[in-house]
């Protein structure tokens, strides 16, 4: 059977695609920030899965402010980086895997999860900076990927404990799914910050840390935080942060008596474009 082997989490900003896009990691500005990513790219050469499943948001690219699905998730063959208003970025179409996609739709659906069934849209900088911070700038991606788009840019948005429950469906959607696969799920978005108003560039570094800190020794807890707690605590966008609690989700602790997860890597840096930028790479045992 297919199992998760590893959880990776990481923000999402737009400037870190464009400084790799433009050739700006090497500036003092930026080279902190793809420092704490060295060791992440290691891994994942050392680690390469056969499948990432990738949870993040779409920014009105793919869907409209006219159909916006609460959960979404991909099945087709591949996907073409966004025209975001600039062009698309110069990075590797996303190959996709409609066999193990189509299975976790119909798998997470029977547990009384609505998804949207894609089969055919553009991915926008949401999923295709995880990827670069992960892979750097490679002729193509290292694995399939299946994007799982998440809303949190329109109200309503789901609860944490909403994705920390669909997190924990995913994971038996996969462990059922017949054919031997090593799939890490991938969560995006986040930390805090906020991009209007008399709060724009609000970045809150202890919370973002107690974040980190109970996502990876009490994550159950953390899921029951309320939505109102995110934005007070860390700004309007910092409600990205939910999509972790997905892939927090699909780890094996999260059954009863599995065992706490290895923690291979974490980071964190601000600012990078009035953002805060969090990273954290956990290890089923």
């Amino acid at each position: 059977m297919a199992r998760i082997s590893a959880s990776v989490y990481t923000s999402h900003v737009p400037a870190i695609g464009a400084a790799m896009d433009l050739g700006k990691t090497a500036e003092p500005y930026w080279q902190p920030l793809f420092k704490g990513y060295e060791p992440s790219r290691q891994w994942l050469k050392d680690n390469t899965p056969d499948v990432i499943f990738l949870v993040y948001n779409d920014h009105a690219t793919a869907f409209s402010l006219e159909i916006i699905p609460t959960f979404a998730i991909g099945t087709a063959a591949e996907y073409k980086p966004a025209d975001e208003g600039w062009g698309p970025r110069p990075v590797p179409v996303v190959k996709g895997h409609p066999e193990l996609a189509s299975h976790i739709a119909q798998s997470v659906i029977q547990q009384d999860f609505d998804l949207t069934i894609v089969n055919r849209m553009d991915v926008d900088h949401g999923l295709t900076v995880p990827l670069s911070l992960m892979c750097g700038q490679p002729e193509a991606w290292p694995c399939p990927v299946i994007p799982f788009a998440v809303n949190v840019v329109q109200y309503p948005v789901p609860s944490g404990n909403r994705c920390f429950q669909l997190g924990r469906a995913i994971k038996k959607a996969i462990r059922s799914f017949d054919g031997d696969l090593n799939v890490q799920i991938w969560g995006t978005g986040g930390m805090s910050h906020q991009l209007q108003g008399p709060r724009a560039g609000l970045i809150n570094r202890e919370f973002d840390n107690m974040f980190l800190d109970r996502l990876i020794a009490d994550p159950a807890g953390l899921a029951q935080v309320p939505h109102i707690d995110y934005v007070r605590e860390a700004g309007s966008e910092g409600i990205e942060l939910v999509m972790w609690l997905i892939a927090r989700g699909a780890m094996s602790d999260t059954d009863r008596g599995g065992a706490a997860p290895h923690v291979h890597h974490r980071f964190y840096h601000v600012p990078a474009s009035n953002t805060a930028v969090g990273h954290l790479i956990l290890e089923n045992r």
